[in-house]
């Protein structure tokens, strides 16, 4: 059902038991491009496709080609990204003690930054970075400080806490985030296509009636969805501010 932001508001305001299930979108607006749309990282061009670049078998077997493209179209764009209205008004629904989690398929730490406390991070986050060889952690700043691969005091490389293509998702982040999908009065659903697998499956264990869809274009199975808005998230969250 196509609603209007009122509605919307008024659900969420109404609301004490809400989930968030963000994708790309959410982050679009803090100038971070995503990956499928028009103008996203997918339609560009590069030496390779970025999901050959963005797999694990690549990383393992051109590490330096990795890290050229990931340094410059992944990590600095989110270490300059400021948390835009969405991310703000989430944190502040989560202290009001309304938002119970917010489950993300983005990398770049902003809803972090805002404030908010439970998150989870189904394709874990460029913030952190870990040594192949001994487990030691690094910062997003110690990547970017690194002019070709970074390594180890140990020697060892460095690769990030994303899971790239090929890798599986943590079960315990899978495990919480249908937990809280599954107890939620309203879901809210933004900034996604409902394309990647296996997180746009998580929506299916929600069985409330108040599943709320906010994003610019149509996606998959949109009749199913309770209400639909085609807007940008922010345009409703704002009203949160």
């Amino acid at each position: 059902m196509i609603s209007t932001i009122e509605e919307i508001v008024k659900i969420i305001k109404d609301s004490n038991n809400i989930v968030f299930f963000g994708g790309a979108g959410i982050s679009t607006e803090s100038g971070i491009p995503d990956f499928r749309s028009v103008d996203g990282l997918y339609n560009q061009k590069y030496k390779y496709p970025p999901e050959t670049i963005l797999s694990h078998t690549f990383f393992m077997n051109n590490v330096e080609e990795f890290y050229r493209f990931y340094k410059d179209k992944c990590l600095l764009p989110m270490i300059k990204a400021k948390p835009n209205a969405v991310h703000l008004a989430l944190s502040k629904l989560e202290k009001e003690g309304k938002l119970k989690a917010i489950v993300t398929q983005n990398i770049d730490d902003l809803h972090h930054r805002a404030g908010s406390k439970i998150i989870y991070e189904l394709h874990g986050t460029s913030f952190k970075n870990h040594c192949m060889k001994c487990g030691k952690s690094y910062t997003i700043e110690d990547i970017l400080s690194c002019d070709s691969v970074p390594h180890c005091t140990c020697g060892g490389i460095i690769k990030p806490d994303v899971v790239l293509y090929e890798e599986g998702l943590n079960q315990d982040v899978i495990r919480k985030s249908i937990d809280a999908i599954s107890k939620a009065d309203v879901l809210i659903i933004a900034g996604t296509t409902l394309v990647v697998q296996p997180a746009a499956s998580f929506i299916n264990y929600y069985s409330g009636n108040k599943m709320i869809l906010i994003n610019l274009s149509s996606v998959p199975n949109e009749g199913s969805i309770d209400y639909v808005i085609h807007c940008k998230a922010g345009e409703v969250f704002n009203r949160f501010l």
